[in-house]
């Protein structure tokens, strides 16, 4: 079972620290949750925090107001440590700082075969886990703390039944020949270099975004039977 560690940084809680706790972890503002949190903007069951297939998911649990991760709004979302969680007037951070630091680590390409079977470097230059402080405070490239929480390509669902293999197909399908046919539209201009689309076919990318918002929606609030 994997333990989680959520961090407060902002709020009526702010600085309170909820390490290693075992799954599933729900949070609100009433007695019974996992976590109950001081702020009246938080409905009384708001999310949960559960682990499906190795990863650890959060669900918002048709909250009032709403949860937001990394600032996007969210129905659910696949955690990865050093994720910002907004609910209500509270913000919380998820994962421990050395999570967070261990993340940084393989974000800036750590070498991977001075790593040992528990992911600390083994060698007598490294002999203690990742240094929250040392990733943080890494310059050898500039822009390693933009990428921190830059969008991700996410992973194919697994173990799918034959039917939701094929919708997925489809859609992943629909999805690129839209955006095939969108490209092949774009006009270069000669002179500068820059590109442009037609007021057709730029309502044709905002019609897109449009239906991947509703597939999302429906993903994170599918219709009662």
């Amino acid at each position: 079972m994997t333990l989680i560690t959520l961090r407060v940084l902002d709020g009526a809680d702010r600085g309170r620290i909820f390490a290693d706790l075992p799954t599933p972890v729900s949070i609100g503002r009433e007695e019974g949750n996992t976590i109950q949190l001081n702020d009246e903007r938080i409905s009384r069951f708001h999310l949960k925090i559960q682990e499906d297939h190795d990863k650890l998911v959060l669900t918002d649990l048709e909250s009032t107001n709403g949860t937001k991760v990394n600032g996007e709004d969210i129905q659910l979302r696949i955690l990865r440590h050093g994720d910002v969680i907004f609910v209500g007037r509270s913000v919380l951070l998820f994962g421990s700082r050395e999570q967070i630091a261990e993340r940084l680590a393989t974000l800036r390409g750590a070498d991977s075969k001075n790593l040992g079977a528990t992911g600390w470097a083994e060698n007598l230059e490294s002999p203690q886990p990742p240094s929250l402080e040392y990733e943080l405070n890494w310059s050898d490239f500039p822009d390693s703390h933009m990428t921190f929480h830059a969008l991700e390509p996410p992973e194919l669902p697994q173990r799918l039944t034959p039917l939701q293999a094929a919708q997925v197909s489809e859609l992943i399908e629909y999805l690129h020949l839209r955006l095939r046919d969108l490209l092949a539209s774009v006009r270069t201009e000669p002179r500068d270099g820059r590109m442009s689309l037609d007021e057709r076919q730029w309502q044709g990318v905002v019609d897109l975004q449009s239906r991947l918002a509703e597939y999302r929606r429906l993903v994170g609030e599918p219709p009662e039977e």
